[in-house]
């Protein structure tokens, strides 16, 4: 049996995760055996660009904070060298990050994934991972927002070029005016 003194120790590691936890938008589960230590560094300091905290915690100590998180489901997922990455701002962010890294390096993957509490199987981490950056989404919709008054001022454009090119004042003339006549040559006969 484990002395008081470890015990207190892995009391604390195990809060220090639930603190962590409860505040992650989604987390991901991935196998990290095999990695090299330079292909280690390199994901570590991408994932620390983007917000990202990647950490390798004993399996006992996740489980363990999952369950004082009430998140259950995870035994499998938990078995075997598990690294688990999360951010705290954006839920696409982690699975994002994992599996551009996990398609680099062959020898990291995605065992699972918790998103909004609930636990999420490799598929669904995959589909999510897919889904556009939160600017981008933003900038979609602000081109679609802006669209119908961009393509009407391109419309009034037009027609007051049209306004110009018949010699007319107001644009309601252009409706008013009699059509151009129309020249008709006589058709050569064959």
């Amino acid at each position: 049996m484990p002395s008081e003194k470890v015990l207190e120790k892995k009391k604390n590691q195990v809060l220090s995760l639930v603190g962590e936890l409860k505040q992650a938008q989604s987390i991901v589960f991935a196998d990290y055996k095999g990695l090299t230590v330079k292909q280690d560094t390199e994901m570590r300091a991408a994932f620390r660009s983007k917000g990202l905290t990647y950490r390798v915690v004993k399996n006992s100590l996740s489980e363990r904070a999952f369950e004082q998180l009430g998140i259950k489901g995870l035994e499998e997922t938990l078995k075997g060298p598990t690294a688990l990455a999360y951010s705290m701002d954006d839920v696409v962010v982690a699975p994002r990050m994992v599996r551009e890294f996990s398609e680099k390096f062959k020898k990291l993957t995605i065992k699972g994934g918790v998103i909004g509490g609930e636990v999420h199987d490799v598929d669904y981490v995959m589909a999510l991972s897919r889904v556009e950056s939160r600017e981008k989404l933003y900038g979609q919709l602000l081109f679609m927002m802006l669209y119908p008054l961009t393509a009407f001022a391109q419309v009034a454009k037009q027609i007051a070029d049209k306004g110009a090119e018949a010699g007319v004042e107001n644009v309601s003339e252009l409706l008013n005016a009699e059509p151009a006549p129309v020249n008709e040559e006589p058709q050569g006969e064959a």
